[in-house]
């Protein structure tokens, strides 16, 4: 049975609401998104959030994640094939997939990234890890570029090197607490073995030589991604573009802080309250990173 005008826009409040509660890293909340945005973003970040959800949070097993991430993949096909999912957040996506041409496939890659999560805790090299990255945080980028009609094939491939080196940045952020709180280790195992690096390093959360020159050969390669992600925010006019280019330098101000932790690779740099002036001015003057 169609959704009612009522249906759609209690499944609109249910979202908005969602991403209100549960903002983290996602450009939900931002007053600098245009207030077109707010509402698909806020939608979008809802899918991401509950699917997440399923894949790392509460006591369910293996088995009962997979099966709520594939009941998630059933009802993205019903989706496509245009039947009626009661369900508050589809409800609202399928809305802003037809408005805004989103392509389906951006939200099963970010399904496959989370039923990773359910299984994966190693990567065998950079590559790996790179698929991952594919999944798990290119798609968010390139449905914003397709939300403001800027989806061309050079601004989506810099904005999957800006995704992954945000994604890979948080990963360096949280080397500990992956490490106890999920059993996950993101460092690439080739490249822990060519410098020496074992996971008692990651367990006893130790800053020897070995392992300052592992992290740095990481900054430095997640440095240059976000180098080859960052003329994208300097091309991108308007609101978006100044999201994009503080998004973009805030994540290069974690970096530099990632990397000058010498005694302590192990803890994790914020980004305070008095580093938003910088950044904005930065991003104001499309300064580059």
């Amino acid at each position: 049975m169609p959704e009612s005008e009522q249906d759609r826009e209690h499944a609109r409040r249910h979202c908005l609401s969602l991403a209100a509660r549960h903002y983290e890293n996602f450009p939900v909340a931002s007053r600098l998104l245009p207030k077109r945005l707010r509402l698909p973003v806020a939608v979008i970040y809802a899918f991401a959030r509950t699917a997440d959800d399923f894949a790392d949070e509460g006591e369910l097993d293996p088995a009962q994640r997979h099966a709520k991430l594939d009941d998630y993949a059933r009802k993205l096909r019903a989706i496509e094939n245009g039947e009626a999912v009661a369900d508050p957040v589809f409800i609202a996506l399928a809305d802003v997939i037809e408005q805004h041409a989103l392509p389906l496939s951006l939200f099963h890659d970010l399904l496959r990234a989370f039923k990773m999560d359910v299984d994966k805790r190693r990567y065998a090299d950079f590559d790996e890890l790179l698929g991952y990255c594919r999944c798990s945080a290119n798609p968010v980028g390139r449905l914003l570029l397709h939300l403001n009609q800027a989806a061309s094939e050079q601004n989506l491939r810099q904005s999957d090197a800006i995704c992954t080196a945000l994604q890979l940045i948080n990963f360096w952020q949280d080397l500990r607490q992956d490490y106890h709180e999920s059993g996950r280790i993101y460092l690439p195992a080739d490249e822990m073995r060519r410098f020496g690096v074992s996971e008692q390093h990651i367990a006893q959360a130790r800053s020897d030589r070995a392992m300052r020159a592992l992290m740095e050969f990481q900054f430095q390669r997640t440095a240059r991604l976000l180098q080859q992600g960052a003329p994208l925010g300097r091309r991108l006019s308007g609101r978006f573009g100044l999201e994009l280019r503080m998004i973009i330098h805030g994540g290069a101000g974690v970096l530099d802080r990632l990397r000058r932790q010498k005694t302590d690779l192990f803890s994790r740099p914020r980004l305070r309250r008095a580093d938003l002036p910088r950044i904005a001015l930065r991003a104001l003057l499309r300064l580059p990173v």
